[in-house]
């Protein structure tokens, strides 16, 4: 595939991605415009780890963006999260929640469409919905509403959304 910044491919995220999935876990985090960084250590609060740590356990669905050099630049999965471990965007017991990250430079160049695209087609047949939680001024808002995302609850300054999928 073609982005304005050459080629790249997508792949399946295996464990040997852990570190670059707690890299995406950090990009994934919304800090408004004007706002300081999150210190990097807070992806290790349980709130947030449940996203990404020991991945590869059963049920784990995901993919990466890599570029032809070779390095991955963006990251989608799909993680079960339940009792104890309901994320923000928990909707249900059946419905895996999403984390979705791309590199800073690679935003706006079509490949986080791709990732999204690429993880709802592999997520058809397997499961009946998806959700994510995503802050309202969060520019990827757009993105999960022309993909079929719908607000189903609201908390604060976030959102939680359901995307139904079809089954085959």
């Amino acid at each position: 595939m073609m982005n304005f910044l050459g080629t790249y491919s997508i792949e399946a995220l295996t464990p040997l991605d852990q570190s670059f999935l707690w890299e995406m876990l950090y990009e994934a985090l919304y800090v408004p415009a004007g706002r300081a960084p999150f210190a990097r250590e807070i992806v290790n609060e349980p709130h947030l780890s449940r996203y990404v740590k020991d991945w590869g356990r059963r049920g784990d669905v995901g993919f990466k963006a890599v570029a032809e050099d070779g390095l991955p630049v963006g990251a989608i999965w799909l993680r079960m999260l339940r009792d104890e471990e309901k994320g923000f965007g928990y909707v249900d017991d059946e419905t895996p929640e999403m984390g979705m990250a791309l590199l800073p430079e690679y935003r706006g160049q079509g490949v986080g469409t791709s990732l999204l695209s690429h993880l709802i087609e592999a997520a058809q047949g397997f499961y009946e919905n998806i959700s994510l939680s995503v802050a309202r001024e969060n520019p990827a808002l757009r993105l999960y509403q022309r993909h079929g995302f719908q607000v189903v609850a609201e908390h604060g300054d976030s959102l939680t959304m359901r995307r139904k999928l079809s089954h085959s």
